[in-house]
């Protein structure tokens, strides 16, 4: 029997871990409140984990996987029709989830 390698998820910022993992954080408090956010944050939270290398999410159409080559990291869209994306930086065993970007002026809507 084969066991599925499954990649290794980390945090820089703690107050981003505790809205992903807990759903509560102060700093993100607006976005503890829209439980549509939140899911579709668990869910990509969770198709991050069950990948065994970055390159995998490009099948997963939805995320919109990029490598952001001129900062050095990569992104996934958390939630379809809306701009916030999680920012991470890909390491040898897993990758370290740096910032969730909510910039409303992204994409032109400004």
């Amino acid at each position: 029997m084969q066991t599925l390698k499954t990649m290794n998820v980390s945090f820089e910022d703690v107050e981003l871990e505790k809205l992903i993992t807990t759903h509560n954080s102060k700093r993100y408090k607006k976005y503890t409140r829209d439980k549509k956010f939140l899911w579709a944050l668990d869910r990509v939270f969770n198709d991050l984990q069950g990948v065994a290398k970055c390159s995998d999410l490009k099948q997963l159409s939805y995320l919109h996987y990029e490598q952001l080559r001129k900062i050095g990291l990569s992104s996934v869209r958390v939630m379809n029709g809306r701009v916030e994306r999680l920012l991470f930086q890909e390491l040898e065993n897993g990758i370290r989830i740096t910032v969730i970007e909510l910039d409303e002026s992204h994409y032109g809507q400004r």
